[in-house]
């Protein structure tokens, strides 16, 4: 009896193995079961070379581009010219340790790696650029709420020493301009130093700048300290970046010499592995009760915001990739094809649309400057004005020589046209300002809209 059972437990064991494979054969054919296979890695971050703009002296300043993801991360080697080239050493060997190891970039992330910022400085020797200014004194710090950072003239510098090379006025330099506007659509940003063996964040009490220093320096190995601690640094890189809601860092190295690879290595390592809660995405803020684009609205905060741009005047729009929101005196466009230059973001060009006439060449005299490629001519203060607000890129090319119209204000005044606005001369206190061209062009482009019921005069 027993044989007969083990025997009939044997079959129904075989019957029921069996009926399962039958079962799962089945469910083969018909597409219901598939066989596990092993998943494809995703394909490593693509790297490219690029040239993001040039030094005073002409030097080409150049980024390494690692990954597609949203979140933009550069890190800027050697601010300081020759006497931190070690900065400048290691920039380069993390190109190259990213290069061979491009899946330790999240895929959330692209990373920007520029080992120097100032190759003027590099190749002279120097601590400052080409016109003796200190890179990170330089920066328009008065954008924050704390006033103990805000740019100056005179600056702490190496060793507590006071000098006069903040510069004639804040972004003054090529330079500083130029990192200020790859930054506009950043979402962190390291700017490497030596000596001092210590990590700390941007100054007014930024979460995410402090939350990356702490991570940073527990990485690297480095004390971490809340700010500076032997003296105030005005105009700073990392100072500017925080007020823009960018996490940003300044790692010091130990040493004066050594690149110290690999404790930044594994500080950097700490950071990306953290991303998410770190490299926040730039955020869109309210003006006027109207949405602003975040990068719209760092443009239009560096220069100068209401008092020089005026107040938004509606929410922007889209014309095929290119959004554009119309402020008071001004249009501000993002140009996606230009994500990997300081011109993603940029002022349209109104000035060229509003033109009343035809003006002929008049030859300079005086303090006057002469532009061959429109043939006009900028004088006193109005070239004053166009020289200390970045014309070249803020307003552009003259297109008239100075006539006598109507300004904002409805008062008759000398007003000069450019390629991306127009400048009224004030009396009462000398001064030159915007018009409001932004203004003049929504206006127009409302009544001449094929939708506006025109009236009978």
């Amino acid at each position: 009896m027993a044989f007969t059972q083990f025997f009939g437990y044997r079959v129904a064991v075989v019957l029921k193995h069996f009926f399962r494979r039958a079962v799962w054969l089945v469910l083969l054919s018909v597409g219901l079961a598939a066989p596990v296979r092993a998943q494809t890695p995703p394909a490593p971050p693509a790297i490219s070379e690029l040239t993001i703009g040039s030094s005073a002296q002409g030097r080409p300043i150049t980024a390494v581009r690692i990954g597609d993801g949203p979140r933009k991360f550069v890190i800027v080697g050697d601010t300081h010219g020759g006497p931190e080239a070690n900065t400048y050493v290691l920039t380069n060997q993390l190109i190259d340790f990213f290069r061979g190891n491009p899946a330790s970039v999240p895929q959330n992330v692209r990373l920007y790696l520029i080992p120097t910022i100032n190759p003027d400085g590099l190749a002279l020797g120097t601590r400052f650029d080409a016109n003796g200014v200190d890179l990170n004194r330089n920066m328009n710090t008065d954008l924050d709420a704390c006033p103990e950072n805000d740019w100056r003239n005179q600056v702490e510098g190496a060793y507590g020493v006071v000098s006069n090379t903040g510069g004639p006025y804040a972004e003054s330099e090529a330079e500083s301009r130029l990192i200020r506007d790859f930054l506009l659509d950043a979402s962190g940003a390291i700017f490497i130093h030596s000596n001092a063996g210590m990590v700390f964040p941007a100054f007014c009490e930024h979460q995410p700048s402090i939350m990356m220093a702490q991570m940073y320096a527990q990485g690297a190995g480095y004390l971490y300290t809340r700010f500076w601690p032997k003296y105030f640094i005005t105009g700073g890189m990392h100072d500017w970046a925080g007020s823009m809601g960018i996490a940003a860092i300044t790692p010091e190295l130990v040493s004066g010499d050594d690149s110290e690879f690999a404790q930044n290595r594994d500080g950097l390592l700490a950071v990306l592995e953290h991303a998410d809660q770190i490299l926040l995405a730039p955020q869109d803020h309210e003006e006027s009760g109207i949405a602003v684009p975040a990068e719209i609205w760092r443009y239009w905060r560096i220069h100068g915001g209401a008092d020089r741009l005026g107040r938004p005047l509606a929410p922007a729009t889209q014309d095929g990739q290119i959004t554009r929101q119309m402020f008071e005196r001004a249009t501000i466009e993002i140009h996606p094809d230009q994500a990997d230059t300081p011109d993603l973001v940029q002022s349209a060009a109104l000035g060229r649309a509003m033109l009343p006439g035809a003006f002929p060449p008049v030859a300079p005299d005086g303090a006057s400057r002469f532009f061959p490629e429109t043939g006009h001519t900028l004088r006193e203060t109005f070239l004053a004005y166009w020289e200390r607000n970045e014309g070249m890129r803020l307003i552009g090319l003259p297109l008239s020589e100075e006539f006598e119209a109507r300004a904002g204000d409805g008062q008759l005044r000398t007003v000069q046209y450019f390629e991306r606005g127009a400048l009224a001369y004030y009396p009462e206190d000398g001064s030159a300002r915007l018009e409001p061209l932004g203004w003049y062009a929504s206006v127009r482009a409302s009544v001449t809209a094929p939708t506006v019921a025109q009236q009978v005069r």
